[in-house]
C-alpha cells in the first residue's frame, strides 16, 4: 500500500489544530504534535504490523526542540522507505496572530518555555526559527483571512479531491488596497487596465458580470493582457505538476479586488476548469468592497 504523509506545520495560532480536526474527517489518520523523531518510528510500527494507515497526518510545531533539526533526515528516511511525504505550512499576519491569542488568553509556546518575553517578540523568534521550514513546504497557506469555515473549504479543495487530480489551482481576486496576497504562488497586476469603479453603471457591479467582464476583457489592451498571462498559466502549469506541486495559487489584483481582478480570476477559472477537474475562484476582499459601498450610501444597501 502506497502510504502518504502530510506534515502539518507552522506559526503558533495559524490554525494547525482545526486543520487537522478537518483532515481526520476526511480519512487522514491524524497526531498532534509528534516530534519529528518519532514519525518515522510510529510509520515503521504501523509497516510492522501489516496496519498502516493510508493517508496520515501529524502535526509538529516549535514545541518540538529538535523541529528544524530533524525535518530534512526524516523526509530523507520516509523516501527511502516509498513514504511520499508533503509540508503544508500554515502562516498569518502577525496582527491576526495577536487578536487570536488575545481572544483565547493563552500564551506563546515561546513565551512559556521563558525564551521570549512577550508576544511580538516571539512571533519574531518563532519566524525565524520556522522561516527555512517554509520555504521548503510544499504547501502555503494563509489563514489571516479565513473563518473556520474558510479553512475547512481549502483544506478539501486541496486534500479532499485527491482520487486522481493533479493540481488544485484557485484562482484569487484581490484587492492591493486591502494588502497582498500572501499565499499566493503567481501574482498578476491587472491595475493597468482601465478601471470600471469610475464608470457609474459598472461601480456597484463585480467582475462576474458580464457588462463588467466585457468593459475590461474587451478592449484590445485587456484582451492582449488576458492572452498573455493565460499563455504563461499553460506553459507553466504542467511544470509545476512535473515538479511534485498539488497546488497553485493564482492571484489576480486591481486596487479593490471588485472589477478587474475579478473579472480576469473568473475568465481564467472557466478556461482551466475545462482541462483540470480542481480548478476554483475565490474573492479575498469582496466584504471589505461590500461594506465601503454599504459606507458611502449612508447605510443604503441599494
Amino acid at each position: 500500500m502506497l502510504m502518504d504523509l502530510l506534515i502539518v506545520t507552522g506559526m503558533s495560532g495559524a490554525g494547525k489544530t482545526r486543520a487537522l480536526q478537518n483532515l481526520e474527517d476526511m480519512g487522514y489518520y491524524c497526531v498532534d504534535n509528534l516530534p519529528p523523531q518519532l514519525i518515522l518510528y510510529m510509520l515503521d510500527t504501523e509497516i510492522t504490523a501489516n496496519m498502516p494507515h493510508e493517508k496520515t497526518a501529524v502535526t509538529v510545531d516549535i514545541r518540538s526542540e529538535k523541529l528544524l533539526a530533524g525535518i530534512d533526515r526524516l523526509i530523507e528516511g520516509l523516501s527511502v522507505k516509498g513514504i511520499r511525504t508533503r509540508i503544508l505550512f500554515l502562516d498569518a499576519s502577525d496582527n491576526t496572530l495577536k487578536n487570536r491569542y488575545k481572544e483565547s488568553r493563552r500564551l506563546h509556546p515561546l513565551i512559556q518555555r521563558g525564551d521570549a518575553k512577550d508576544l511580538p517578540a516571539a512571533l519574531h523568534m518563532e519566524r525565524d526559527l520556522l522561516a527555512g521550514l517554509r520555504s521548503s513546504a510544499d504547501i502555503v497557506l494563509d489563514t489571516s483571512r479565513l473563518s473556520s469555515g474558510g479553512l475547512r473549504q481549502k483544506l478539501i479543495g486541496i486534500f479532499g479531491k485527491e482520487g486522481g487530480v493533479t493540481m488544485a489551482i484557485e484562482f484569487v481576486a484581490f484587492g492591493y488596497k486591502y494588502g497582498i496576497l500572501a499565499d499566493a504562488d503567481i501574482v498578476f497586476d491587472v491595475r493597468c487596465l482601465p478601471n470600471p469603479y469610475y464608470v457609474d453603471e459598472l461601480r456597484r457591479l463585480t467582475g462576474e458580470d458580464k457588462v463588467v467582464r466585457d468593459y475590461v476583457l474587451g478592449s484590445e489592451e485587456g484582451q492582449t493582457l488576458y492572452g498573455k498571462i493565460k499563455d504563461l498559466l499553460e506553459y507553466s502549469i504542467p511544470l509545476y505538476i512535473k515538479e511534485g506541486k498539488s497546488r497553485l495559487v493564482v492571484g489576480l489584483g486591481c486596487t479593490g479586488g471588485q472589477h478587474r481582478s475579478l473579472a480576469f480570476a473568473s475568465a481564467l477559472k472557466e478556461y482551466f476548469a475545462e482541462s483540470y477537474p480542481g480548478v476554483s475562484l475565490s474573492m479575498r476582499d469582496m466584504e471589505e468592497n461590500r461594506l465601503e459601498i454599504y459606507e458611502r450610501n449612508g447605510g443604503i444597501t441599494s
